[in-house]
C-alpha cells in the first residue's frame, strides 16, 4: 500500500500534470514495421556487401545487416532520398560501407550505409541510369548507362573528380539490359543487350560490338534479351550468360565462343537471374522467371545438381552472400591417419549429400520475386532464413484496421494492391487480384462484412470479397477520371461516397445505384461520414472550402461551405466524440478545426511545412488529433490549445494514411511514400490514466464526459465507446475485479503482440485448467510447464501430413567401390568394428551406425558422438538427433546457444529437466537426486528474487533464497541488495551483536546470510536442545530456526569440523520431521521418519535430548491413537489404546500445534499413483514395499521410494533418507 499512498500524495499536488508535461512523457512509440516488397520493374535491385545486403522498392532501398549475436540478419536501415523510381543499386566491392543508386529523375546517389546519409549526388542530364555498376579497379569510380549508351564514368572524389564518357561504349542497335565490370582486367566491361547479343569491351583489345547473339536468334529481329550476365571469379576471359528464351551459356570472351551450353530439365522452363556462388568455386545458382524455382548448377556439368521449389511466382533477381559467420561449438577433431590398420578410427570425409560432392553449397542466397516476395535462403540447410512475402512495392496511400477485428489492417497502394496484414505477425494473410492501376483509398464494409472498396486512378471502383479473393462489385460512374477517397458509410452498409477528379462526390447504393452527384468547381480530394449522423458527409475540394452535404435531402447543395485554407483542402474528418466538429488538411501545410454547429473554424493547427494528407481523431481522448504531411513526420496535436504534443520524423517519405481502432485506440498506423506501415504506441500520450488504473481509482479520475475532457489543463480523461464498455462489464462483476479491470484496460491500451500473451501466462499461473487456454497460446511464449506439451502436440500433428523425401546420388568412383568391396568382406568375417570404420570412411554413417552395436553399445556411442562432433564443425542441423539420442544434452544446447536459436536451447534443456532424454551416463553417483552443487548450476536466483518479491510476507523466503545462493561476495551482495538485506559483510556484523543479545533466531538468519553460515550450525543446535530438554516446548517454537539451520549450504555443512553438529542437525530434522509428518496427515511416511531418527542416534555420536526408547514408545502411541482412522491399511484387527498411550499422545498432540497452512495438509499423490505397474518392481526402502505409481531413486542410485513419498518427505525433512546429508528435490 506503501506505493499506493504515494501515488495518491503526489497526484493530490496542483501541478502533477503539468509536471509530466514537462517530464516529456507524451512521447509517441513506434512499435512494428512492415517493410516494403522488392520493386520488379528494374533488374540489378538487389546487392550486397561485407555482412550487409540490400533490395530496393520503388522508392525506398532497404539494408540488412548480419547481427553476429544472433548469428542473423535485421533490418538497419530505410534509405528514402530518391523521388522517381529507383533503377539500380551497386555495392562498393572495396569499401562495405558504400553502395550507388539511381533513378529515373536521372539522380545518381552514393550513400554511406553505417552513417545512413548521402555522401555524393550526381544530378545527371545524360539520360535515365538504366544499369549502374561499382568498378572494381577504383575505389571511387561508379559507371551508368542509359538504354543505348553512352557508358558514363563519375569518379566521385580526387582531382579527376567528376563525369566522362567511354570513349567506345556508345551508339548501341539494341536497348542495353545489363553490364557487369571484370573483377580483376582492370577496364573489361561487357554488356548484355535486348536482342541477346553481347558488347564486349577492354583496353588494348578490339572491341566486340552485339557478338554471341544466340544461335537461334541470327538472322531474325526477335529479341531474347539478356536477363543476367556474370563474369567467372577465376577467369580472364569467361563470362555467364542468360538469355530469357536461349537460356544459359559460358562463353569466351577472347575467342568469341561459346563454351557451355547448359541444359534446363524443360522446355518450358526459362530463366531471369543468376550468381555465382563466392563460397563454392564453379558453382552458380539460377532463378526461373516463371515459378521460383532456384537451381544449382556446376560449370562440369551441363544439367543442374538440383531444383529446389521456393515459391509459386518467378525470380526477379538474387545474390549469394557468404554464409553468415558461426559460433562454432569448439570440438577435437581426430588425428588423420596415415595407414589404416583393422582397429584404427579412419578419418571421415566432410559430409556428402545428395549428388555427392556437387551438392548444395554453403551460402545464402538474396532471392527476390516478381510478386514483392524477399526472402534469404540458406542453400546448405535448405531452409528460408526469413521470407518476407506479399509486401508492397509502391507509395501506400491508405490503411484501415478492420472495423470487427483490430488485428487486421488493409492498405492500398500505388503498385494496384490491397494487402491485409496481420498486425501481430506483421505478415500478409491476403492481397487483391491487382492490375487495378493506383490505388489511392479503400474503405472496409461496415460491421462483420468482410469486403473491402477502394478507389482507383483510372478502374473506378470496386468491391473485394476478401475471403473468396474476388472482385464482386465495380462502380464507373467517374469514367477514367482517378478516384482519390471511398467511403463506406459507418451506419448504412448500402452506401458508399466516392470523390474524384471529375469534381464529384458520388453516394450510391453497393449495388450501383447512384443516389446523390455532388458538383463541385474543381477535383474533390477527400470525404468522410459522419459518426454522429449517418446522413451528413463532408467533404474537401481543390478549390481550397470545406462543404458539408445532406444526403437525407434530395438537394445537391451544400448545408455549409467552409472557407480559410489557402490551398486545396485534401482529407477532411469528423470528430467521433464532438459532434458537429470536423477537421481538413490543406496544400497549406495547416490543419483546420471547422465547428459546423457554429459555422466557425474554431482552431488553426501550424507547423507541418508540406502538404497535410493523413487526419485521425482519437476514439477516446475527444481533443486528440494527430495529422500526417509531405515533410516526412507526424504530429499529435492537442487541439484545445492548439499545441503539438509531439513530432515524429521515423518516416523517410511523405506521409498518407493514418488509423486507429476503436477497441485499440492508442495503437496507430500510418503509411508512406517510403512504401512502409508503421504501428505507433500513443499510451504515453495518457500516463496519469494508466496510473489511475493500475491505482484502482475511481472512474471519475479514469473516465469522463467529453464537455468536461475538453476544457483547458483537464488531465486526459477517457470518453470513448471501449472505455464505456468495459465500465459497464467490471460493474457487472461481483467480488474482487481488479484483476479483470486491468486485463481488459491493458488491452485496450497496449499494442499488439503481447497483451493476450501475458494474461494467458498470469491465468496459467493462477491454475486456470489448460483447456480454457485459447488456440493461439502456443503461438506466444508458454509456461514451462507446457513447452514440451504443445510442442509435442505439434508435432504430432505435422506428422499427419508430411513424409519423408529420399533423393539419389551419382555414381562413386572406383576407390569408393574398392573400399566397399573391402567392408562387405570384413563384414562376412564378423569384423564389426572394421566395417564400420570403412562405413565411416566412404561417408556412410548411417551404415556404421545401424550395425555398430553388434559390436557394443559403448563403441556405438563413441561413434555416435563423432559424427555429432563432425557435424558441429559443419554447423547441421543433422547433430539435433545424434546428440539427443546419446544423451548429450549439453552439447546440443551449446550448439543451439552458439547459432543464436534460444527458443530450441531452452526446449531441448526444459525437456531433458522433465525427464524426455535419458543422459549418456544411466548411472551417476547421485542417481534421481539433484545435489546441491548440480542444482545450482541451472538456478535462477534473480527470477526467484522477482517472483518472492511479489508476494507477502517474504522476507524468510528472501532469505532462505540468498543463504542456497552458491555465487562469489559480489554476486551475493547483488542477489542481497534486489532482496533489500544486508550486505554478506553486514550480516556478519549484525550476527555477532544479536548473539551478544541473546536474540538466537536473528542471530542464526544473519550469520545464514554471512560469509560463514556454518556458524550458526552449534547456536542454533543448542537453542534447539536446550528447547527440547524442557517439558513444555512446541514444534513451532524450535521448527523457525531449525528451517533456517537446514539452508546451510551442503559444502558448509559437510565441513569437517561440524561433524557433530552436522550429525545432530540431521537427527533433529528427522524428528521435527516426524512431527511434521503427523501435523500435515501423512501417515505413510511417520514410521519411516521415526525409524531414521532411531537408525542415526544408534550409528551417531551425538549428544541431543533424545532416546531411542522414548521414540519408539511415542511412535506406538500415535499408531494405536490413529489406528482407527488407518485400519484399513493394516492386517492386525483393532485394538484399543492403552491409557498410557493416550498420555503420551496427548502431550504429542499438545507440541503440534495447529498448522497455519490449511493446503498442504493431507498426503500427496501424483498423476499415476494408483494405476497398475507393468514396469520392472521397485522395492521402497520406506516401507519394504512394492512401490505403485512414479519411483523416485535416491542418491546411491539404488535405493528407491515413490514420488509420493519423496514428496512429502522433503516437505517435512529437506535431507535424504539415507542419512548422507545430501538434500532431496522431487520437484
Amino acid at each position: 500500500m506503501a506505493w499506493m499512498t504515494y501515488i495518491s500524495n503526489w497526484f493530490d499536488q496542483d501541478d502533477w500534470y503539468e509536471g509530466l508535461q514537462r517530464a516529456n512523457m507524451s512521447q509517441v512509440r513506434q512499435v512494428g514495421l512492415l517493410a516494403a516488397g522488392c520493386q520488379p520493374w528494374n533488374r540489378d535491385v538487389c546487392a550486397a556487401g561485407g555482412d550487409r545486403f540490400a533490395y530496393c522498392a520503388t522508392l525506398a532501398i532497404y539494408i540488412y545487416q548480419l547481427d553476429h549475436r544472433y548469428n542473423e540478419f535485421k533490418l538497419h536501415a530505410i534509405m528514402s532520398e530518391h523521388k522517381k523510381t529507383i533503377t539500380a543499386i551497386s555495392w562498393c566491392p572495396h569499401n562495405p560501407d558504400l553502395f550507388a543508386s539511381g533513378s529515373t529523375d536521372n539522380l545518381v546517389i552514393i550513400w554511406n550505409v553505417a552513417e545512413q546519409k548521402v555522401i555524393a549526388k550526381l544530378d545527371s542530364t545524360k539520360g535515365i541510369p538504366a544499369s549502374l555498376n561499382w568498378s572494381w579497379n577504383a575505389d571511387d569510380v561508379v559507371a551508368f548507362v542509359s538504354h543505348r549508351g553512352p557508358l558514363f564514368i563519375w569518379t566521385i572524389s580526387g582531382p579527376d573528380s567528376g563525369v566522362t564518357v567511354h570513349k567506345e561504349a556508345h551508339s548501341f542497335l539494341s536497348d542495353i539490359c545489363v553490364f557487369r565490370w571484370h573483377t580483376h582486367t582492370k577496364g573489361k566491361v561487357a554488356f548484355g543487350h535486348m536482342d541477346g547479343s553481347l558488347s564486349i569491351f577492354q583496353p588494348g583489345n578490339k572491341n566486340q560490338k552485339h557478338v554471341l547473339r544466340p544461335e537461334s536468334r541470327e538472322g531474325t529481329d526477335e529479341e531474347d534479351p539478356v536477363t543476367a550476365l556474370e563474369w567467372d571469379p577465376l577467369s580472364t576471359d569467361y563470362l555467364l550468360v542468360v538469355n530469357l528464351h536461349y537460356g544459359i551459356r559460358l562463353v569466351d570472351s577472347e575467342s568469341l565462343s561459346c563454351i557451355t551450353t547448359f541444359n534446363l530439365p524443360s522446355a518450358a522452363a526459362s530463366v531471369q537471374c543468376l550468381a555465382w556462388v563466392p563460397s563454392a568455386p564453379g558453382m552458380f545458382v539460377t532463378g526461373d522467371s516463371q515459378v521460383g524455382v532456384l537451381r544449382i548448377w556446376n560449370v562440369s556439368r551441363t544439367t543442374p545438381i538440383d531444383n529446389l521449389k521456393l515459391k509459386k511466382t518467378g525470380f526477379h533477381c538474387l545474390h549469394v552472400l557468404n554464409s553468415p559467420p558461426r559460433k562454432k561449438f569448439s570440438v577435437q577433431s581426430p588425428a588423420k591417419n596415415h595407414y589404416t590398420s583393422s582397429t584404427s578410427e579412419a578419418v571421415p570425409p566432410p559430409t556428402l549429400t545428395q549428388n555427392q560432392a556437387c551438392s548444395l553449397p554453403p551460402g545464402h542466397a538474396v532471392c527476390c520475386f516478381l510478386d514483392g516476395g524477399v526472402g534469404l535462403y540458406d542453400m546448405g540447410a535448405k531452409k528460408w532464413d526469413f521470407l518476407r512475402d506479399l509486401g508492397h512495392v509502391e507509395t501506400i496511400f491508405d490503411c484501415k484496421f478492420k472495423p470487427d477485428d483490430p488485428n487486421l489492417l488493409a492498405t492500398a497502394s500505388f503498385d494496384g494492391t490491397i494487402k491485409v496484414w496481420d498486425i501481430n505477425t506483421l505478415t500478409a494473410v491476403y492481397t487483391s487480384p491487382g492490375n487495378e492501376g493506383v490505388i489511392y483509398s479503400l474503405s472496409w464494409a461496415p460491421g462483420g462484412l468482410n469486403c473491402i472498396a477502394g478507389g482507383t486512378s483510372r478502374n473506378g471502383a470496386f468491391i473485394w470479397n476478401v475471403q473468396k479473393g474476388k472482385i464482386i462489385q465495380r462502380f464507373n460512374e467517374h469514367g477514367t477520371n482517378g478516384i482519390f477517397c471511398i467511403a463506406w458509410s459507418h451506419k448504412d452498409s448500402k452506401r458508399i461516397a466516392t470523390c474524384s477528379n471529375d469534381g464529384f462526390c458520388i453516394i450510391r447504393t453497393i449495388d450501383g445505384k447512384v443516389l446523390h452527384k455532388y458538383k463541385h468547381p474543381a477535383a474533390v480530394f477527400g470525404c468522410d461520414w459522419s459518426q454522429n449522423n449517418k446522413d451528413m458527409i463532408a467533404t474537401g475540394c481543390e478549390d481550397t472550402n470545406v462543404r458539408v452535404y445532406y444526403v437525407a435531402t434530395s438537394s445537391d447543395q451544400p448545408l455549409k461551405v467552409f472557407s480559410g485554407h489557402t490551398a486545396k483542402v485534401f482529407h477532411v474528418k469528423w470528430s467521433p466524440l464532438r459532434e458537429g466538429i470536423l477537421c481538413s488538411g490543406s496544400d497549406d501545410g495547416t490543419v483546420r478545426i471547422w465547428d459546423y454547429t457554429q459555422d466557425a473554424c474554431i482552431s488553426i493547427l501550424t507547423g507541418h511545412t508540406a502538404p497535410v494528407r493523413g487526419l485521425m481523431w482519437n476514439t477516446e481522448i475527444p481533443y486528440l488529433l494527430v495529422s500526417g504531411s509531405w515533410d516526412y513526420t507526424i504530429k499529435v496535436w492537442d487541439t484545445r490549445e492548439g499545441t503539438c504534443l509531439d513530432t515524429v520524423y521515423d518516416h523517410g517519405a511523405d506521409v498518407y494514411g493514418l488509423t486507429c481502432h476503436p477497441s485499440r485506440p492508442f495503437t496507430m498506423a500510418s503509411c508512406s511514400r517510403d512504401s512502409t506501415v508503421r504501428l505507433w504506441s500513443l499510451t504515453p500520450l495518457i500516463t496519469p490514466v494508466q496510473i489511475n488504473i493500475l491505482a484502482d481509482r475511481s472512474w471519475e479520475e479514469i473516465m469522463g464526459n467529453t464537455d468536461y475532457a475538453i476544457e483547458p489543463g483537464t488531465p486526459p480523461l477517457l470518453c470513448g465507446k471501449v472505455s464505456r464498455d468495459i465500465r459497464q462489464e467490471i460493474e457487472k462483476l461481483t467480488g474482487n475485479s481488479q484483476m479483470k479491470k486491468l486485463r481488459w484496460f491493458s488491452e485496450c491500451l497496449s499494442p499488439p503482440g503481447g497483451s493476450d500473451n501475458v494474461w494467458n501466462l498470469v491465468a496459467v499461473l493462477k491454475g486456470q485448467d489448460d483447456s480454457l487456454l485459447p488456440q493461439n497460446y502456443c503461438k506466444g511464449i508458454m509456461h514451462l510447464k507446457h513447452l514440451v506439451k504443445f510442442r509435442t502436440s505439434e508435432a504430432q500433428e505435422l506428422t499427419t501430413v508430411k513424409m519423408s523425401k529420399f533423393g539419389g546420388g551419382i555414381g562413386v568412383p572406383t576407390k569408393e567401390e574398392r573400399l566397399k568391396e573391402a567392408a562387405e568382406i570384413h563384414l562376412r568375417l564378423g569384423q564389426i568394428q572394421r566395417y564400420c570404420e570403412l562405413m565411416v570412411e566412404l561417408g556412410e554413417w548411417d551404415k556404421a551406425l545401424s550395425i555398430a552395436p553388434g559390436f557394443s553399445v559403448k563403441y556405438w556411442k563413441k561413434l555416435m558422438q563423432r559424427r555429432a562432433d563432425q557435424l558441429i564443425q559443419e554447423d547441421k542441423d543433422d547433430v539435433i538427433p545424434y546428440c539427443i539420442a546419446t544423451g548429450d544434452v549439453k552439447k546440443l544446447v551449446h550448439f543451439f546457444v552458439s547459432r543464436g536459436q534460444l527458443k530450441e536451447a531452452l526446449l531441448v534443456a526444459q525437456a531433458a529437466c522433465e525427464g524426455n532424454m535419458q543422459t549418456l551416463h544411466v548411472s551417476t553417483p547421485n542417481g534421481a537426486s539433484c545435489s546441491d552443487d548440480t542444482y545450482k548450476e541451472d538456478f535462477n536466483e534473480n527470477l526467484a528474487a522477482d517472483l518472492l518479491l511479489m508476494i507477502p510476507d517474504n522476507e524468510l523466503h528472501l532469505i532462505k533464497l540468498c543463504a542456497f545462493y552458491p555465487g562469489c561476495t559480489e554476486e551475493i551482495n547483488d542477489l542481497h541488495d534486489k532482496c533489500k538485506l544486508p550486505t554478506v559483510e553486514e550480516c556478519m556484523q549484525l550476527a555477532e551483536t544479536a548473539h551478544a543479545d541473546d536474540n538466537i533466531f536473528e542471530t542464526v538468519k544473519y550469520y545464514l546470510l554471512s560469509q560463514e553460515p556454518e556458524k550458526a550450525l552449534p547456536i542454533g543446535i543448542s537453542f534447539v536442545k536446550e528447547y527440547i530438554s524442557s517439558s513444555d516446548w512446541t514444534l513451532d517454537t524450535i521448527y523457525p530456526v531449525l528451517d533456517l539451520l537446514s539452508y546451510i549450504r551442503t559444502e558448509k555443512l559437510l565441513l569437517h569440523t561440524y561433524t557433530e553438529a552436522r550429525n545432530e542437525l540431521l537427527i533433529l530434522c528427522g524428528y521435527i520431521g516426524a512431527l511434521l509428518a503427523i501435523r500435515r496427515q501423512y501417515q505413510s511416511i511417520v514410521p519411516a521418519l521415526y525409524e531414521y531418527t532411531s537408525q542415526l542416534l544408534k550409528r551417531r555420536e551425538v549428544s541431543v535430548p533424545l532416546k531411542i526408547e522414548y521414540l519408539s514408545e511415542e511412535l506406538g502411541a500415535w499408531r494405536a491413537c490413529t489406528q482407527s482412522t488407518n485400519r484399513s491399511l493394516e492386517d492386525s484387527p483393532y485394538t484399543p489404546p492403552s491409557d498410557s498411550q493416550r498420555m503420551v499422545y496427548a502431550t504429542l498432540l499438545k507440541r503440534l500445534t495447529e498448522e497455519s497452512l490449511k493446503g498442504i495438509i493431507g498426503p500427496d499423490y501424483v498423476t499415476g499413483s494408483n494405476l497398475p505397474s507393468h514396469s520392472d518392481t521397485h522395492i521402497s526402502c520406506l516401507t519394504g514395499l512394492k512401490i505403485q505409481g512414479p519411483v523416485f531413486f535416491l542418491e546411491d542410485g539404488k535405493s528407491a521410494i515413490s514420488l509420493n513419498d519423496a514428496l512429502m518427505w522433503a516437505k517435512v525433512n529437506p535431507f535424504s533418507p539415507l542419512g548422507t546429508g545430501i538434500r532431496l528435490n522431487p520437484f
